[in-house]
């Protein structure tokens, strides 16, 4: 029989230090959901002590997924491990993740204690954490740079004191898998404890070896994997979760492990994250890259004309990946869109469903056929929107080879004084293109001049008559944001990214004067 690898999925906690891959708390909490269609065992919801608003995220996505098990992270520090539980109670099933680390070079420089000192640091974490909750796992940071010995001492005594998860980070990407696989394996017959455990893994992907290494500790004997989807994380990102899946399925002849996730919601779940985060992902992206089944080779072609398994060692339905298809039209109603976005995996109240149903509805005037893409990109839009200090109203872009300089006249909506009654405000500017003359103008709108750090656009479906996503990364006062926008005008799509940001950067702004 097949041993169990149980999946902790940290997209929401080590996944949103990815450079610009803030959420807020909706988007939050439809990732969790997301992810408990996914199949995952265990999602790491956020580190509740490093802010009110994390704080909040973990608590409301405690209160909204299921059975899943929800964990907070925290560090070996009494008042951090109280806050993390006080944020995760509300789930059925609570973890306390919390941490401390064993590196000489962690202890000397960040700690300046001696290992005695960190060995008593994570009894007393543990001790406590058990205290609230039955299931508490232990993190040993820089464990793959640790001495092993001290490492093992540190393992032995944390089991002792009730910990039942035991993770061994790749915290810098720094281990090679025979190497790593070693480690597991000398920690698994040394620690006289080891039984008690389940053995994790959390490995970072600065050499690239993140899956790797994961696989490497899997078949050595860690039966928990602490991934991301699409491998987003702190630097170069982490173990993605797609890519471990797919290798244990893939080739089940080799480590006859078993998991619980459900492959098809693979792709849906990262393309979800994409556009939650306005991160495309690249085309040549393992398993969820638009390349990852394309064949241009006429060998290649030839052979998968003949037997599709000649060039392909799973298939795009496997992972949820299945050909566009049509989904709404114009004359759709509204309990059809319901239903296609409960299927889609979306659970809106009435009121967000409505947003949905007009904004389709407007598109299906000027769009012959509505596809997926083109729903998931308006839920994102319309339903997961935060409150609006500023809309777009109107929108004219000049440009040309005429001479004139490129301009923009623009009417917004400006909610920021009454958030029912909005006032109409409007301005010409001039840019050195359309899309600087539409961002001048709104910075003048709006009294803002934020740092524009990334312009993007993307055909959310194919066909002349696609939409176009445009994302925005912005820095106001040192506050970083994304926005996003969908639109079959490409400079309307545009305003509604970085008026989208704007409105983001000030939620932010104030989320932190109220914490």
């Amino acid at each position: 029989m097949s041993d169990q690898v149980y999946i902790f999925d940290t997209t929401l906690r080590d996944g949103e230090q990815s450079p610009g891959a803030t959420m807020n708390i909706r988007e939050k909490i439809t990732m969790a959901r997301q992810l408990e269609m996914l199949g995952v065992d265990i999602i790491e919801a956020g580190f509740p002590a490093a802010s009110q608003g994390d704080f909040e995220a973990v608590r409301k996505i405690a209160q909204s997924v299921g059975d899943i098990q929800v964990a907070g992270l925290c560090r070996a520090l009494t008042s951090d491990i109280d806050r993390a539980f006080e944020a995760v109670k509300y789930a059925k099933n609570p973890r306390i993740h919390t941490f401390v680390a064993t590196s000489d070079i962690h202890m000397k420089h960040k700690f300046n204690k001696e290992p005695a000192e960190i060995l008593e640091m994570a009894k007393k974490a543990v001790r406590h954490a058990v205290s609230l909750t039955p299931n508490v796992e232990f993190s040993a940071e820089d464990a793959s740079r640790s001495r092993w010995d001290f490492l093992a001492e540190v393992v032995e005594a944390v089991i002792n004191e009730g910990a039942t998860t035991i993770n061994i980070p790749d915290t810098v990407g720094y281990a090679q898998p025979d190497e790593f696989a070693k480690l597991i394996t000398y920690l698994l017959e040394t620690v006289p404890n080891s039984h008690k455990a389940i053995f994790s893994v959390h490995c970072h992907n600065d050499l690239g070896l993140a899956t790797a290494n994961t696989l490497a500790a899997i078949k050595a004997g860690a039966r928990q994997a602490e991934v991301t989807l699409s491998g987003i994380g702190e630097r170069a990102g982490n173990a993605a979760l797609e890519e471990v899946i797919m290798a244990l399925h893939t080739r089940k002849d080799y480590y006859d492990i078993e998991t619980a996730i459900v492959t098809e919601q693979l792709f849906p779940a990262c393309r979800r994250l994409s556009g939650t985060i306005g991160q495309p992902i690249s085309p040549n992206k393992a398993i969820v890259g638009a390349n990852a089944f394309a064949h241009e080779s006429g060998i290649h072609q030839d052979g998968m004309l003949k037997n599709r398994q000649t060039y392909e060692i799973m298939t795009p339905e496997s992972i949820g990946k299945k050909g566009t298809s049509i989904v709404l039209g114009k004359h759709s109603g509204r309990n059809a869109l319901g239903s296609k976005l409960r299927e889609m995996g979306y659970e809106l109240n009435d009121e967000q469903i409505s947003d949905v149903f007009k904004a389709i509805k407007v598109l299906a005037d000027k769009k012959e056929h509505i596809f997926d893409e083109d729903v998931e990109a308006l839920v994102l839009e319309e339903a997961y929107r935060i409150h609006d200090l500023y809309r777009v109203k109107e929108l004219s872009v000049f440009s040309g080879t005429s001479g004139v300089s490129p301009h923009a006249a623009i009417v917004l909506d400006d909610y920021s004084k009454d958030k029912d009654n909005p006032v109409e405000i409007r301005k010409v500017g001039f840019g050195d293109g359309p899309i600087n003359a539409i961002f001048s103008t709104i910075n003048k709108l709006v009294g803002k001049k934020p740092k524009l750090e990334l312009y993007s656009v993307n055909a959310v479906t194919g066909g002349a008559d696609a939409q176009g996503a445009v994302m925005v990364h912005i820095i106001d006062e040192g506050v970083k944001s994304i926005g996003r926008g969908s639109d079959e005008d490409i400079m309307v799509a545009s305003a509604k990214a970085y008026i989208n940001a704007i409105n983001r950067v000030e939620r932010m702004k104030q989320e932190k004067q109220d914490a």
